[in-house]
C-alpha cells in the first residue's frame, strides 16, 4: 500500500470504513486474520506474538481519520452548508474543491463566499466565518441539493497526491495517513517482543479510538506515529518553528495532550544516534494526538510521538518531505532495537 493511494482514500472522522479496509487487507495477507480484529470505535487493532516474552509489549499507533467537513443544512438556493469535523482555519477552505459523498457516489463541489466585490470594506479584513460559507454542488434549488446530499453527507478534501521539488509531497490528509503507510511497513519490523498495531478512528475530535484502543491493548510501551506542524517558512523566528522539513522526524518531550515518558524519550534520542538515523526535537509546545489518550489508559502507558514535520496542516493542501517519512519508519526500527525490559 503506498503513501499516494492512502491519501487520496476518503476517510472523515467517523467515517474511516475506505481507509479501514485497506488496511486490514494488508494486515490480514501479512499476519493472517486471526491476528486482527476491529474495536466498537471501529479501530484495527493488529498483534504480532512475541519470541521473547521478557521484551516489552509494544503498541505502535497511527490514525487513520483526517479532518473535512459535514452538511448540516441546505439553502433554498440549493448551497450546502456545513461545520467542520476536527480543527480547521476557515481561510484555508474558499474557492477549494471538495468530494461531497463517499465512494463513487461522491459528487464534486467548491466552497465558497461573497466574492470580493460584494464585501464590505471590514468583511474585506476580517476572516471568514465557516458559517457564512457554503458548497456549490450546482443544484438549481433546495430539493435538487438534498437529493444529492442530505443532512450529516461527509465532504473530503479533493486533492490530488502530487511530488514536487527535492522530494516534497503536497496531498490531503497526510496527518495521518503518513503514520498508518509506516505502521503497515513497520508490520514486520525486526522485533521479538509483542507487537500491536493500532490503526485508530476519530483522533481528530478527541482521541476516541486511542482511549479505547489503549484500554484494550494495555501495552508497557506505546510509540505513536503522526505529522506535526511545522511553521519553517517565511520570517517566522526560530524559537516559533516548531520543526523543520528535511531534517528528520521530530520526538516530542510534550504537547497539548502529553508528556513523554522521559526514559522513552531519551532513548529515541540515543537509538536515533546509535543507527545514524536523523530526526530533531520538536521544540514548540502545541497541538496533540493519541499519545495523550493511550498515555493515561488503565494503569497508565509509557509513551512517545515521533511526528514527521509538515506545512499547511489540516488543510487542503499540506506539504511534507519523504525523506522524513522514510526516517519515521527507520527512527521506530532503531528504538525497537535498542529497547529492553524495565
Amino acid at each position: 500500500m503506498d503513501l499516494k493511494t492512502l491519501c487520496e482514500l476518503q476517510g472523515l472522522s467517523g467515517r474511516e470504513e475506505l481507509v479501514r479496509k485497506a488496511v486490514l487487507d494488508v494486515c490480514v495477507e501479512k499476519l493472517g486474520i486471526d491476528a486482527v480484529t476491529l474495536d466498537g470505535t471501529g479501530s484495527v487493532i493488529a498483534v504480532r506474538k512475541a519470541k521473547d516474552g521478557k521484551l516489552p509489549r509494544v503498541l505502535l499507533a497511527a490514525h487513520m481519520d483526517e479532518v473535512g467537513l459535514i452538511v448540516n443544512s441546505v439553502a433554498e438556493d440549493g448551497q450546502l452548508r456545513f461545520r467542520a469535523v476536527g480543527g480547521i482555519d476557515p481561510r484555508v477552505l474558499i474557492s477549494k474543491r471538495v468530494k461531497v459523498g463517499y465512494g463513487d457516489g461522491a459528487i464534486a463541489g467548491v466552497i465558497g463566499e461573497a466574492p470580493i466585490h460584494l464585501q464590505t470594506e471590514e468583511e474585506e479584513k476580517a476572516a471568514p466565518q465557516m458559517e457564512k460559507l457554503t458548497i456549490d454542488i450546482g443544484a438549481k434549488d433546495k430539493a435538487e441539493a438534498e437529493g444529492k446530499a442530505q443532512l450529516g453527507t461527509p465532504v473530503t478534501f479533493d486533492t490530488k497526491f502530487t511530488p514536487f521539488g527535492s522530494g516534497f509531497v503536497c496531498a490531503k490528509a497526510l496527518d495521518d495517513r503518513v503514520g498508518v503507510y509506516n505502521l503497515l511497513r513497520l508490520l514486520d519490523a525486526p522485533y521479538d517482543g509483542e507487537l500491536i498495531f493500532a490503526f485508530t478512528a476519530q483522533e481528530e475530535v478527541g482521541l476516541r479510538g486511542a482511549i479505547t484502543a489503549g484500554y484494550k491493548v494495555q501495552p508497557d510501551v506505546a510509540i505513536v506515529l503522526e505529522d506535526t506542524t511545522a511553521n519553517d517558512l517565511g520570517d517566522t523566528t526560530d524559537a516559533f518553528k516548531v520543526c523543520r522539513l528535511g531534517q528528520g522526524p521530530c520526538v516530542s518531550f510534550m504537547d497539548n495532550t502529553s508528556i513523554a515518558d522521559r526514559g522513552l524519550f531519551k532513548l529515541a534520542l540515543e537509538a536515533g544516534r546509535a543507527e545514524a538515523v536523523p530526526h530533531q526535537l520538536k521544540q514548540y509546545v502545541a497541538g496533540g494526538n493519541d499519545a495523550g489518550a493511550i498515555q493515561r489508559a488503565g494503569a497508565g502507558v509509557k509513551t512517545v510521538a515521533i511526528s514527521v514535520p509538515c506545512r499547511n496542516i489540516h488543510s487542503p493542501a499540506s506539504v511534507c518531505h519523504l525523506g522524513d517519512v522514510d526516517n519515521q519508519m527507520e527512527l521506530v526500527k532503531a528504538i525497537l532495537k535498542h529497547l529492553r525490559k524495565g
